[in-house]
Parts: C-alpha cells; sequence; structure tokens
C-alpha cells in the first residue's frame, strides 16, 4: 500500500500515568483508554505487515519554555500549579515517552511536536510526500485536540485523510463524537481502522453516506436537489 502512511499521534504514558497530574489540571481520564491503546497495537501490526509507513508524534514542551507556550494555556498551567504533584525528573520524563504497549520499532519514524497538529514546525510533510503517500490514516489522542488538528492540516495540504474511529479517544464519548462528526463534514473517511487499510480500500463514505456527520433531526438533504 504504497500510497497510505499511518499517523500515530501522541500515544504517551502520561495518558496512562496513575499520578494525579490529570485532575490536578482538571481533565478527566480518557474515555476507553485500554480498548484504545490495543486497536492501535493491532492497528501498528497490521499497518507494518501491509508495509505502510508508520509515523509518531512526540508531544514535548519547547526548548523556548513559555515564549512559546500558548498564553491560554499557559495561564491555565500557572493557575493550577499549586495542585500539581511533585514528579522527579525521571518521572517527569517517563511520562513524555511512547507507551510501550504502541512502542516504535526498527524503520518507524518518531517526530517531536509543540503544538496540537502533527504538521506544526515538523518535517512531517515533507517526509510524507517523500514516502509518497497520498492517503493519510489518524489514530491516538487525542480526538477533539491533536488527532483533528492533525487531520484538518492534512486536508489544508492536499492529503486524502481517513480516521480510525476505534483507534482514536478523548476526555469524554460527546467530544469524541463531535469530533469524528465535525470531521466527518469535511469530507474525512471515518472508519474502523480495519477498512481503511483494507486491500483496495475505497474512502468513499464521505460522498455516499447521507447527512454525513449531521443530525438528519434538524437537517436531512433534500432528494431533488438541482444544484
Amino acid at each position: 500500500m504504497r500510497d497510505v502512511a499511518l499517523l500515530m499521534i501522541d500515544m504517551q504514558n502520561g495518558y496512562i500515568a496513575d499520578d494525579g497530574v490529570r485532575d490536578a489540571l482538571g481533565w478527566p481520564p480518557i474515555w476507553r483508554l485500554d480498548e484504545v491503546v490495543a486497536e492501535c497495537a493491532q492497528l501498528l501490526d497490521a499497518a507494518r505487515v501491509a508495509g505502510i509507513p508508520v509515523l509518531y508524534s512526540r508531544q514535548v514542551t519547547s526548548p523556548a519554555g513559555i515564549l512559546a507556550a500558548n498564553p491560554r494555556a499557559a495561564r491555565h498551567q500557572r493557575l493550577r500549579r499549586s495542585r500539581l504533584p511533585v514528579l522527579s525528573p525521571d518521572k517527569q520524563r517517563w511520562r513524555t515517552e511512547l507507551m510501550d504497549a504502541v512502542a516504535p520499532r526498527p524503520g518507524d519514524i518518531v517526530l517531536e511536536k509543540t503544538r496540537h497538529s502533527f504538521f506544526a514546525y515538523t518535517e512531517l510533510d515533507p517526509i510524507v510526500r517523500r514516502l509518497g503517500a497520498q492517503r493519510l490514516v489518524v489514530a491516538g489522542l487525542q480526538t477533539n485536540v491533536c488527532v483533528e488538528a492533525t487531520v484538518r492540516a492534512g486536508l489544508e495540504r492536499n492529503y486524502e485523510v481517513g480516521v480510525a474511529e476505534d483507534a482514536v479517544s478523548t476526555d469524554g464519548p460527546d467530544l469524541h463524537y463531535g469530533a469524528l462528526n465535525s470531521m466527518r463534514v469535511v469530507y474525512v473517511e471515518v472508519a474502523p481502522w480495519r477498512e481503511l487499510i483494507a486491500d483496495n480500500a475505497s474512502w468513499d463514505r464521505a460522498y455516499t453516506t447521507p447527512n454525513y456527520g449531521r443530525n438528519p433531526d434538524y437537517w436531512s438533504e433534500p432528494l431533488n436537489n438541482p444544484g
């Protein structure tokens, strides 16, 4: 599958850590985390067998520190600082590493990023183009944050983009499904990963599914559209 690449977004230990950081920041646990980690592991194995290139993102802090931080995110961190647990340097480093269950293997590519989108300030785009990929399968965390930001950036660069709906998650089902629908309406192929990487996958749901990503109780596509 020479024209497909797999982007595995931010599958880092901080999401599985039971150290109180997420609670202190006011962030709930990731919904269905164990199931999604397992699906990502299976997707990675299948992609490697199929010869699909695997590219991981790993979220890190910019070397410029607070100078490069989003001001509202930095303000949130400052307001919550007194609640954060004190972690050793080794523990802090471990939180940023990729999970063992989905660890990279020889031949995979790992790129660090400092923004939500995997494309922002990284070499992802030239690498993917050099690999000859035209379709991007996106999986990982979180559906409505770094996954969606990466998906929209991929669309802006004229890639076909698919989201593995069974291999992504976020802070609860409402945000998860809302983000998937938000991506559907901009013609992202949202489907189980096995369908996305299947031989001769058509990627036609966005064009053949009525009300794709929309609530039919609110609006339905006219049957006779003169346009």
